[in-house]
């Protein structure tokens, strides 16, 4: 009796997935594989396994794979005197002297001056406000936003900014700096009265009432425990 034809699963060949996330040529990934390197989902992976990167958790060599392509995280041992900000007015060293200058990435997070230790880099932490502001903005505040504003602790990163007339303004960021988009709005002239953080990466749910909660999916547990805790607005 013949065995009933099992449907493939879903994903791409997990050679070509490494491929794409920057691990070398096909070939090398297959070398990857085969030297029982990379796991999915806590297991030893197979040559030629199809997996999907948004339900599958990916490993290589215990170090999770990044979701999207370009999406990079570095583990920076910040060391004492180095501050975590993208500029410094007292010239001090910064977290991003130390990493690669291309992709730009932000820090997760913050550690003070002195504190030494553990800092995670990524630029993959993007958070999405939804700003109501007093006056209305013109264009040019808005491209200001957009093209980044300079700040007590530095200038700020481009931002995502759309404006909806009159006064709400959809602000992404990628860094953490306390209060800063407060402060950015502030910095154009047009003081925020109130503020929403809508999304965490790719974590939103505008079914989620006021007071409310609701347990993590899966996935979205697990892009959590890549991104860690970002800072407030």
């Amino acid at each position: 009796m013949s065995q009933p034809h099992l449907p493939e699963p879903n994903g791409d060949r997990l050679q070509k997935v490494l491929a794409q996330r920057g691990l070398g040529s096909r070939r090398h990934c297959e070398e990857l594989i085969a030297d029982g390197r990379v796991t999915v989902n806590g297991e030893v992976a197979t040559l030629g396994r199809r997996v999907d990167v948004l339900v599958d958790l990916v490993e290589v060599d215990g170090t999770p794979l990044a979701v999207r392509p370009g999406l990079v995280y570095y583990l920076f041992n910040k060391p004492r005197g180095v501050v975590t900000t993208l500029a410094d007015p007292q010239r001090r060293q910064i977290v991003t002297d130390f990493v690669p200058t291309e992709p730009r990435v932000f820090p997760v997070g913050r550690l003070d001056a002195d504190t030494e230790g553990l800092l995670l880099l990524t630029n993959g932490v993007e958070k999405e406000y939804l700003a109501e502001v007093a006056g209305r903005p013109s264009a040019a505040a808005v491209r200001q936003l957009r093209e980044g504003v300079e700040l007590e602790d530095g200038m700020t990163a481009p931002a995502k900014v759309a404006l909806s007339p009159p006064n709400l303004l959809r602000i992404t960021i990628h860094e953490g700096r306390n209060r800063q988009v407060r402060r950015m709005c502030e910095a154009i002239g047009h003081p925020v009265r109130r503020l929403v953080r809508v999304r965490i990466g790719s974590i939103t749910d505008r079914r989620l009432k006021p007071g409310t909660w609701r347990e993590l999916t899966l996935a979205e547990v697990r892009a959590l425990e890549s991104l860690g805790a970002p800072d407030d607005g």
